[in-house]
């Protein structure tokens, strides 16, 4: 990062942290589909990603190696230990074999490679709005989202990339190849199912996914990342700049 932009990430964080208390706050916040709303929640994203790609550029700074707080033994050797992989192992095959078959039944069933018109019935269940109770989606900017997807009769092209992604993490997953990637595209989907109100299993593979995402250097160990790590320069280190002699 650049020694001019460094002092913005304080602030713009800050910025962005009090934006999202005035939308989440039960006190005083925009009300729901609100212009405000809107601009705030378009506010608080653009100053997240900006600090966030800021940060990335803060790793080529000579303090950037430095490890201020040091974590316990114990997570330390589950992250980074090559034997740790064993523990790893039963989540991956957990979560493989979930992706796997719920890819599979998708594959060879009706309504998601013929056109996808089960996709389309859940979009349409999960945006619907009931007189009475709760609705299915939460947050506003998801139902707009889907309703986007609908309006453009999407669920044909859409239905393809949720078969193919979930067959794709299961076997990477099993397999062991780039198990970290693999588990995050998987939370990617369980956070889309979440966001549309499907429970099912979703909340305990996205937690164990996480697991895996944190120990993405040996998750795969005992598997095709043993080979496939050492070829993408894993461990990774970022080329520091040297401060400059004022």
């Amino acid at each position: 990062m650049s020694s001019r932009y460094r002092p913005l990430v304080t602030p713009l964080a800050l910025i962005a942290a009090a934006i999202l208390v005035y939308m989440e706050n039960p006190w005083f916040f925009p009300a729901q589909g609100s212009t405000e709303g809107t601009i705030a929640a378009i506010a608080f994203w653009v100053l997240a990603i900006g600090v966030v790609f800021l940060m990335f550029g803060d790793r080529t700074t000579t303090d950037a190696t430095v490890v201020e707080v040091e974590g316990p033994a114990f997570t330390r050797y589950l992250f980074s230990n090559t034997r740790a992989g064993l523990f790893w192992l039963p989540i991956r095959i957990f979560l493989g074999f979930e992706w796997l078959v719920a890819g599979w039944h998708k594959l060879v069933g009706h309504g998601w490679t013929d056109g996808g018109a089960a996709v389309l019935g859940y979009w349409q269940h999960a945006v619907s709005i009931p007189e009475k109770g709760t609705a299915p989606i939460t947050f506003d900017w998801y139902r707009t989202f889907l309703q986007l997807l609908i309006d453009n009769g999407a669920q044909g092209w859409f239905a393809w990339l949720i078969v193919l992604g979930e067959l794709l993490v299961g076997i990477a997953l099993l397999a062991g190849a780039l198990a970290g990637f693999a588990a995050f595209a998987g939370i990617v989907m369980n956070m889309s199912y979440l966001l549309a109100g499907s429970t099912s299993v979703n909340p305990i593979m996205f937690a164990l996914a996480i697991g895996l995402i944190l120990g993405w250097r040996v998750a795969g160990y005992y598997g095709l990342d043993r080979y496939l790590m050492p070829k993408l320069g894993v461990p990774w280190k970022a080329k520091v700049v040297a401060a400059s002699k004022s």
